[in-house]
């Protein structure tokens, strides 16, 4: 393991770069997901927060996914072994916004490779930085966290998670059915097959059902702000806690500050546990 490591910590400070266009469809798109009914957003229009998300998408061939769906190991995440791949968190630093039809650029770069053990066993956590230009300003700065695990026991349980803050003053409901989950799949060209195949979810992942992307929770907490705060996010720092599932409904909840400046914000489950949280600064 030690030679192992040493070997993938090889990847830290290894940089990519990535050009793309801040066009109109994607956002409308993610609007139409959301079951938003948003205006339609012209030349010079500011995004949401977060929904970068929508551009910068990975495109490796179909021959290059590995069994899971994801791209296969190796290139610019270092090659870590442990089967199981998932977004474990960040922290996302919203400079200014990005504006429909403007030239955008991501500078990434790998930070950190850092084993760690669970009670689920070994884990490796990788980190990513990723600078977002909009016309050649900083728009966006994210850390982003990738947890690698060892592959589910057979008949492990789910463990069961911490309940929610009560009462949320801020509150939101979603149910992440299959279209939904397909939609922001195809809108992030995600193949992972834990967000759309079931029987994989069930006999190769130990899940009772197929997985709420964490990128889309993270957008749920944003979203929430949108409709609540009525002032941009300035920060976010997020963690991924427990997964979420299809076709079972979700809370996305928020408890402002006193003086506004700052939010606790979360989702979770139909049992009340909570999936996700998070702290935003306004």
């Amino acid at each position: 393991m030690k030679d192992s490591l040493e070997h993938l910590r090889q990847w830290v400070g290894r940089k990519e770069s990535l050009d793309d266009l801040a066009t109109a469809w994607p956002a409308a798109a993610m609007s139409a997901t959301l079951d938003r009914h948003d205006a339609p957003l012209n030349e010079g229009d500011a995004i949401p927060e977060g929904w970068h998300w929508l551009y910068f998408l990975e495109t490796a061939p179909a021959s290059e996914l590995a069994h899971d769906g994801h791209p296969k190991r190796g290139g610019f995440l270092p090659p870590v072994t442990l089967p199981r791949r998932m977004w474990a968190g960040g922290r996302l630093d919203f400079r200014r916004p990005i504006r429909i039809g403007e030239r955008l650029r991501r500078d990434s770069e790998i930070i950190s490779v850092e084993p760690k053990s669970g009670k689920s066993g070994s884990l490796v956590f990788v980190t990513v930085r990723h600078t977002v230009s909009a016309a050649s300003d900083i728009a966006v700065v994210e850390e982003h966290d990738i947890v690698y695990r060892e592959a589910a026991q057979p008949g492990a349980p789910t463990p069961p998670g911490k309940p929610a803050p009560a009462p949320s003053v801020w509150h939101h409901e979603v149910m992440p059915d299959e279209a939904m989950l397909f939609r922001y799949s195809a809108l992030t060209f995600n193949s992972h097959r834990i967000h759309y195949d079931l029987e994989y979810c069930r006999k190769e992942e130990g899940y009772p059902g197929i997985i709420v992307h964490g990128p889309l929770q993270t957008t749920l907490l944003l979203d929430l702000c949108r409709r609540h705060a009525g002032k941009p996010v300035r920060k976010l720092d997020y963690r991924a806690v427990s997964p979420l599932f299809h076709n079972e409904k979700v809370a996305v909840g928020g408890i402002p500050s006193a003086d506004g400046t700052t939010a606790q914000l979360w989702t979770a489950g139909p049992s009340g546990a909570v999936a996700m949280t998070g702290t935003v600064q306004f």
